[in-house]
């Protein structure tokens, strides 16, 4: 998915100094990946805004889910799997300004001897305790 800075109104990528250190949002993302993997529900929801929409692309079809929901399904997942699963980001591209970023996440899932991989793309808001995710949209290889 190419980011382009049009998604990011009044955004140039990489317009000074301040704006090309994504170091924060790299940290908050690999923060994300981790609490999911740990069964760290409680951290993996701190990580979205309480407006956050999450959209599932599957076989192009998009089913989009509020926060609510969307935290009770993956509290669901890792309950009643026997196999525990881990996520980890692989390759991130960031496209950010001091109030919103634009993410492209490369993932790689693995349960047992099973690895899917996938993408995420993140919009998020950088609120008064730090970033927070406004919209997910996720889709498997």
């Amino acid at each position: 998915m190419a980011l382009v800075s049009s998604f990011l109104p009044g955004c140039s990528p990489q317009t000074s100094a301040a704006h090309s250190n994504d170091a924060d949002v790299r940290e908050f993302l690999t923060h994300y990946f981790s609490t999911w993997s740990a069964k760290d529900m409680d951290g993996y929801g701190a990580c979205f805004h309480e407006s956050a929409r999450i959209v599932f692309v599957h076989q192009g079809v998009p089913q989009s889910q509020g926060v609510t929901d969307f935290l009770h399904g993956q509290k669901l997942s890792h309950a009643t799997t026997s196999t525990p699963m881990t996520e980890v980001p692989t390759d991130m591209k960031i496209l950010r300004d001091e109030r919103t970023a634009q993410a492209s996440v490369r993932w790689k899932l693995t349960k047992g001897a099973e690895v899917t991989l996938g993408t995420d793309c993140f919009t998020l808001i950088k609120t008064a305790t730090g970033w927070k995710i406004m919209s997910l949209v996720f889709y498997n290889d």
